[in-house]
């Protein structure tokens, strides 16, 4: 499926991403990783001054719907939320997104790891890409102890945050546990996740020693240099260029692998920003996108085999 990057802007005009002002794209970074709200997001896009703030700030909010590549019903995959243990997690219980392709099975496993917004309709829709390449993929809903996603990212990252962070990446960790020695799985489990899913897929590649078996994080923050010893895994790490948080790290993390002598390669995708492979905002990159999903699953397919 081939999806373009101009979203629908509820009735408004469509803006497409050339247009977007790179203080509106600031703004909006600002708004994913901060607890500023919408009213706020948009008034303050409003007071830039910018002719057209208001609506570029309105296109870059996510729209869902349209942006699913594999609906739930393909007849590929099998998809259901279903429940497990998670003991010194925030309540010893979880619920995540488990997608198996069609097949007998054994599979070799993917756990996927949201932003820092919960399960939301496009973590859902990454792990049925993953189902579709033969993988058994699994999104863990790290807000399900507190209600779950609650449909919109705005509300869901007032959740998260509220949330203890350890327990959380505790409950996230077991969900990779779960997944890897689960009966369809082969034992094999890689590791994927997106901006705080990505730097959570570092921290597993520090916590789970040879228990991972590949790890490819998206924009996340880098492990700790004095952890990196501890890291078993191959890594595929995937920056986006424009992206100044992430990227001040880059240099000491691939410092500190090549120093231990760690697996890893690592890519920064020309012309992108933070999020471009999130196919449901303008900041998507489709070309990038596609490059760097690709190599996502050609590396599973052979770190996992």
């Amino acid at each position: 499926m081939t999806l373009t990057a101009e979203i629908p802007n509820d009735g408004a005009s469509t803006v497409s991403p050339d247009e977007i002002d790179p203080r509106i794209y600031d703004l909006y970074d600002e708004f994913c990783h901060t607890d500023m709200d919408r009213r706020t997001f948009l008034s303050r896009a409003a007071a830039l001054g910018i002719v057209g703030g208001v609506a570029m700030a309105t296109s870059l909010l996510p729209r869902y719907a349209e942006a699913a590549m594999i609906k739930f019903t393909d007849p590929r995959i099998k998809a259901t939320y279903i429940e497990y243990d998670s003991p010194g997690g925030t309540s010893g219980k979880m619920r995540g997104y488990l997608v198996r392709p069609t097949g007998e099975g054994p599979f070799p496993a993917v756990v996927v790891i949201h932003e820092n917004r919960g399960l939301n309709p496009h973590i859902e829709d990454v792990a049925r890409r993953a189902a579709v390449e033969g993988f058994l993929a699994f999104a863990p809903d790290g807000l399900y102890p507190i209600g779950g996603y609650p449909g919109n990212d705005e509300d869901g990252k007032v959740m998260q945050s509220s949330l203890d962070k350890g327990k959380l990446f505790t409950d996230l960790l077991n969900g990779a546990k779960f997944v890897k020695s689960h009966p369809l799985s082969t034992g094999k489990l890689g590791a994927t996740g997106f901006c705080y899913g990505g730097g959570v897929v570092n921290a597993f590649a520090v916590e789970m020693g040879e228990d991972l078996n590949a790890g490819v994080p998206f924009y996340g923050a880098a492990a700790k240099a004095e952890d990196v010893p501890k890291i078993e895994a191959p890594l595929l790490i995937q920056y986006a260029e424009d992206d100044a948080r992430i990227n001040a790290m880059r240099d000491g993390y691939e410092a500190a692998l090549k120093a231990n002598g760690k697996s890893f390669e690592s890519h920064v995708y020309p012309g992108t920003k933070h999020g471009f492979h999130n196919n449901s905002t303008p900041r998507f990159n489709e070309e990038q996108a596609k490059i760097a999903w690709d190599r996502t699953v050609a590396f599973f397919n052979e770190h996992l085999a």
